[in-house]
């Protein structure tokens, strides 16, 4: 497909929803991956869809409320394509409130003994979050079955080496040629390096998989300012839990130290020590794709024609994929949006109007 109606850069989570969204609608849909399709953030994440973490940006609420919204049609579309049921693993989290923050719900120590035994809250305030997770492993390979049950062209190791807008066109060329589209989005998460004026910088983030004790059955998320935890829960008798995460400004670099490895094991089993013992099964690091004030890009680029963006998303692609497939399709194809996307406009890190 030389002249797809759509083409988009980066088919990770975000790229990926996004292309069947625009498939959905009737689009020729074409996605362009420098290297293996969600291979990157996208199975690195933890997998929690944590619109309520006190640590997200005010203005990020009614965007992670309306995808969570979404969520439960975004699984079934994935399902009916391709036939794999993508389950969620926990159904809530215990949630360290920051100092700051005044909650009336905050569990008193006896009610933390009821829920998790094993935890050792110290001076840690805890409330408990209706929040479900979800292994994106899982959803990965879901999401890749759907889009190759569909007429979406996907071409893995095709990097975008420029971009260049026309009035009613834009050509994108990659080393095995141009393609000539109408529209074109760049979702490539931290490697958003065609707008280097929007500031996207790379977060890394360390984290790893135990192999969980039989003294500690865990069904739902433990998450504080420092760590997380996050228990998958199979129908096999394999539990393990995610441990993570740092946050690095390390380039592109995604070596895994196991000083740092060592580091949130020490901060997981001082929450509850019977992790202290539990086999270590692998660790990774992923790249988070950040702006500077930790909300996603979700537009057009004032300066190019018929050139979008949707990155930025940071610690919550995973949350986001839905709203963001949903309010991109909306703007491209000129209906109005389900919300107000000026948050999120690439032009308020240009100082163009919006």
């Amino acid at each position: 497909m030389q002249h797809p109606d759509i083409c988009i850069a980066g088919g990770g989570i975000i790229g990926l929803s996004l292309a069947l969204e625009l498939h959905h609608r009737g689009l020729r849909v074409t996605v362009l991956d420098r290297s293996n399709p969600l291979a990157e953030a996208s199975t690195a994440a933890a997998g929690m869809l944590s619109a309520h973490d006190p640590d997200n940006p005010a203005p990020l609420r009614s965007l992670a409320d309306f995808s969570l919204s979404l969520y439960p049609a975004f699984l079934d579309r994935l399902h009916a394509l391709s036939n794999i049921r993508v389950p969620f693993h926990t159904h809530s989290t215990l949630q360290e409130l920051p100092p700051h923050i005044t909650e009336a719900n905050i569990l008193t120590a006896n009610e933390l003994a009821d829920l998790l035994p094993a935890l050792v809250p110290d001076d840690h305030r805890f409330v408990l979050l209706d929040e479900h997770s979800l292994d994106p492993r899982e959803l990965a390979a879901a999401l890749l079955a759907a889009v190759r049950a569909t007429a979406i062209d996907l071409r893995p190791h095709t990097p975008v080496l420029s971009v260049q807008s026309h009035s009613n066109s834009i050509a994108i060329h990659t080393p095995t040629g141009i393609l000539h589209a109408a529209q074109f989005i760049d979702c490539t998460g931290a490697w958003a390096a065609t707008t280097p004026s929007l500031g996207i910088a790379p977060k890394k983030g360390q984290m790893l998989a135990v192999s969980l004790p039989p003294s500690l059955p865990l069904n739902l998320v433990v998450r504080t300012s420092e760590i997380y935890i996050v228990p998958r829960t199979p129908s096999s008798s394999e539990q393990r839990a995610i441990i993570g995460a740092t946050i690095e400004d390390a380039g592109f670099d995604k070596t895994v130290h196991p000083s740092d490895i060592a580091h949130l094991c020490s901060l997981a089993a001082a929450l509850l020590p019977p992790l202290a013992d539990a086999p270590q099964l692998e660790a990774w690091a992923g790249l988070r794709p950040a702006t500077p004030d930790g909300l996603p890009f979700l537009g057009a680029l004032p300066t190019q024609p018929n050139h979008h963006i949707a990155t930025g998303h940071y610690r919550n692609g995973i949350l986001l994929a839905p709203a963001t497939s949903i309010l991109m399709a909306q703007t491209i194809t000129g209906e109005p949006t389900s919300l107000n996307l000026s948050p999120f406009s690439p032009a308020r890190f240009l100082s163009l109007p919006r």
